[in-house]
């Protein structure tokens, strides 16, 4: 996985509250557990209509959300069953970052395991980037922090440890692997 350093982007909004795993990625296509692939699924049954054409009406299928990495979402995304395959989706949607006034334990722990940075704004905050869509967004992932074109900052919480994994890029055994010369060495100097 990619290192998550800086996001810039402008926004897709689903204002829809309680945005489950099952309407982010449906069971359905669940068989896999390859990665690659799974963002032509993602609100599979609210971007295509029955007989398989794009929903004009749904925000991924609008001409000027292409390209953007940052969703903001109604409150509680991301609830209902666990399911790794909801942040795969996302991030092969080409999706970076969630934000959202409440976002599910499950789905943002998996979520931080798989480079995609959930972030939980107050209500106010959410609604009010909902507005301007096309406010170009920064963010920073170091700093722990969002801000619109205007300068306008919205901190963030992030524990450091998570934060640490995206800024390098590695999931939790990547992240071990990657001490492996300090893990041997505390081993030899403890060994009985």
């Amino acid at each position: 996985m990619a290192a998550l350093t800086r996001i810039v982007s402008r926004s897709v909004v689903l204002r829809q509250t309680n945005i489950d795993t099952d309407q982010i990625i449906p069971a359905r296509f669940l068989s896999t557990t390859e990665r690659a692939g799974l963002g032509k699924h993602a609100f599979n049954d609210w971007r295509w209509q029955a007989d398989g054409s794009p929903n004009p009406e749904f925000a991924f299928n609008q001409p000027q959300n292409a390209g953007r990495s940052i969703l903001l979402a109604g409150r509680n995304f991301g609830c209902g069953s666990s399911r790794e395959h909801a942040p795969w989706a996302l991030t092969d949607l080409g999706l970076s970052a969630i934000v959202s006034s409440e976002i599910a334990d499950i789905f943002r722990g998996n979520a931080l395991k798989n480079g995609l940075l959930p972030i939980v704004l107050d209500e106010a905050d959410v609604q009010a980037l909902m507005q301007n869509p096309d406010d170009e967004l920064t963010v920073d992932v170091a700093a722990r922090e969002l801000r619109t074109s205007s300068g306008k900052a919205y901190p963030f919480p992030l524990d450091g440890f998570s934060q640490t994994c995206l800024l390098e890029g590695v999931d939790q055994l990547g992240y071990l692997l990657g001490r492996t010369t300090e893990i041997e060495r505390y081993e030899s100097e403890h060994a009985r």
